[in-house]
C-alpha cells in the first residue's frame, strides 16, 4: 500500500482530533486510542504516524473542543448584531435545554471534560489543562455583564448541565435546567 499524501495526511490526523473531541466528551479521555481511530474510520496503527501519543490526542482534542465553543458565542454575537445580552440569552437558552443535555459529543467541553481535566492535573504542565482553564476563563468572559459576575453565571450553567445529565430520566433533571434557566434569566 503506498504512502498518504501530506493532504490527506492532514485530514486524517484533523478528522482524528474532531472524532476524539466528540467522544472525549461523551465518554472521557479514558477511551481508548483503538477506539477512537476506528469511529473515525482509521487504523490503530495509523495514529503512530500522526501523534506521539496520546497526551498528544487528548490536548489537541481539547483544544479543538474549545475552539467549537469560542465559535458558538462568537456566532452568536454576528446574529445578534453584536448585542452581546441578546446573544448570551440566545447562549443560555441553548445550553439549558434537553437537547444540549443529551448530546454531550456535541456539547460543552466545561462540562464534559472538567472530571477528566482535574484528574489529570497538571501534570507535566498538561496542556489540555492550560486549554482548559483558558477556555473557562474566555467563556466566562463571554457571560460577563455589568450587574453579573461571569464565572457566578458560567457555574450556574455548568452545575445545572451536570446535575441535569446525572439525573436524566427523571423530572428533577429537567426542573434543574428550568430552575438554572429561570434563575439566569430574571438575575438578567
Amino acid at each position: 500500500m503506498g504512502r498518504v499524501s501530506q493532504a490527506q495526511a492532514e485530514e486524517n490526523r484533523r478528522r482524528v482530533v474532531v472524532t476524539a473531541s466528540g467522544l472525549f466528551r461523551e465518554r472521557g479521555t479514558h477511551v481508548s486510542v483503538a477506539d477512537v481511530m476506528k469511529a473515525a474510520g482509521l487504523t490503530h496503527g495509523a495514529f503512530y504516524k500522526q501523534f506521539a501519543s496520546k497526551e498528544e490526542l487528548v490536548d489537541e482534542a481539547t483544544a479543538h473542543a474549545f475552539v467549537e465553543l469560542a465559535q458558538r458565542y462568537n456566532t452568536g454575537l454576528e446574529r445578534h448584531d453584536g448585542q452581546r445580552v441578546a446573544a448570551q440569552q440566545a447562549l443560555i437558552d441553548a445550553y439549558l435545554s434537553v437537547e444540549h443535555r443529551d448530546a454531550p459529543a456535541d456539547g460543552c467541553p466545561v462540562a464534559a471534560l472538567a472530571t477528566d481535566i482535574a484528574r489529570e492535573g497538571e501534570v507535566g504542565g498538561r496542556e489540555a489543562h492550560r486549554v482548559y482553564a483558558e477556555g473557562v476563563a474566555d467563556f466566562a468572559e463571554f457571560l460577563t455583564r455589568d450587574d453579573q459576575d461571569g464565572i457566578v453565571r458560567l457555574c450556574t450553567l455548568f452545575g445545572a448541565l451536570v446535575l441535569s445529565r446525572a439525573t436524566k430520566g427523571l423530572p428533577l433533571s429537567e426542573e434543574i435546567l428550568a430552575a438554572a434557566h429561570q434563575a439566569l434569566t430574571e438575575a438578567g
